[in-house]
């Protein structure tokens, strides 16, 4: 919400204005605040109109993190899931997801462990023997405990996964950082800030209770789009934040009995694109077109079912 300012001869009158977006036109929301007010009086006025139009927001719109939805752009999200085709869990290859998943979302982060080097290492074929290694078995560890974990999303499940994935190759394993950070593209720009160091409990609070609050207004795929977006835009930890970001996706699909997401490494630029439209304009759609396409990339390679 903003204040306008109108100047009428002398006189200046104030309005509070609230805009938001419906069907691709700009909508918005005034209340008259008074004319030729006061800074004190201005203040008191806007608290007056804000509790005013609550009820009426409250209808029009969802608050996403730091942005809205309306209830009809809400539903065209939850429309996208028509375009896939849900299996079953018990239909999923496990071991052959946990390979390609393990693989493609360590490569995506500079590991030069090969994929053939992944099945060895999971099948205990070898003994790991430098960092990449390690993170190997242990991503492969965090898929198997997001598949059997009873708990719902949390700040604990989410140091649990950083812990688990990272434990004997980073000392801060488990732990928010205390840093700030910066993503870099290619060139070396930066496309994006975490949040504040000093911010980051409060933005991780308002993570999970927005979470619990509203999981049940969105379909499994729209929900896990959302959290690993703003998952990443948080990033709250000092390195691992790609992989644990993934593992949530696929936490929330999982929990509501949706079959998991491979991103593939190939197809990072097209993922590394819609996570900066979400960071840049809050525009979840790319993502969710993207998931769309790995969803049905995935349970060509991981689906077992007809293939008895």
């Amino acid at each position: 919400m903003y204040v306008e300012k109108r100047r009428s001869g002398g006189e200046i009158k104030y309005y509070l204005v609230h805009s938001y977006r419906e069907g691709g036109e700009v909508k918005k929301l005034r209340r008259y605040l008074g004319k030729n007010l006061s800074e004190k009086e201005l203040v008191a006025a806007r608290e007056r109109a804000e509790g005013e139009l609550k009820p009426r927001l409250d209808e029009l719109r969802m608050q996403i993190f730091n942005f809205a939805l309306t209830k009809n752009q809400i539903k065209k999200l939850n429309d996208y899931e028509d375009k896939i085709r849900i299996y079953r869990l018990e239909d999923i290859n496990w071991a052959r997801f946990t390979e390609e998943f393990v693989y493609n979302t360590n490569a995506i982060e500079g590991s030069t462990v090969r994929l053939d080097e992944v099945k060895e290492l999971l099948k205990n074929e070898r003994v790991p023997q430098d960092s990449d290694e390690i993170e190997t078995k242990n991503v492969a560890r965090a898929v198997d405990y997001i598949r059997k974990t009873e708990e719902d999303l949390s700040l604990n499940l989410i140091k649990k996964l950083h812990e688990i994935c990272f434990e004997s190759s980073k000392e801060f394993a488990g732990k928010l950082r205390d840093v700030e950070v910066v993503i870099r593209d290619g060139g070396g720009e930066i496309v994006h800030s975490g949040a504040p160091v000093k911010d980051l409990d409060y933005y991780l609070r308002d993570f999970v209770e927005w979470y619990t609050e509203n999981k049940s207004n969105f379909k499994p795929l729209i929900l896990a789009a959302i959290i690993h977006n703003q998952f990443e835009h948080i990033h709250p930890f000092q390195d691992g934040n790609g992989r644990v970001g993934r593992l949530l996706l696929n936490f929330i699909l999982i929990r509501n009995k949706y079959p998991p997401i491979n991103i593939a490494l190939e197809d990072r630029q097209k993922y590394y694109s819609a996570l900066k439209e979400y960071s840049k304009d809050n525009n979840l759609r790319p993502t969710i077109k993207y998931l769309i396409g790995q969803y049905n990339k995935t349970l060509k390679k991981v689906s077992t079912k007809n293939k008895k």
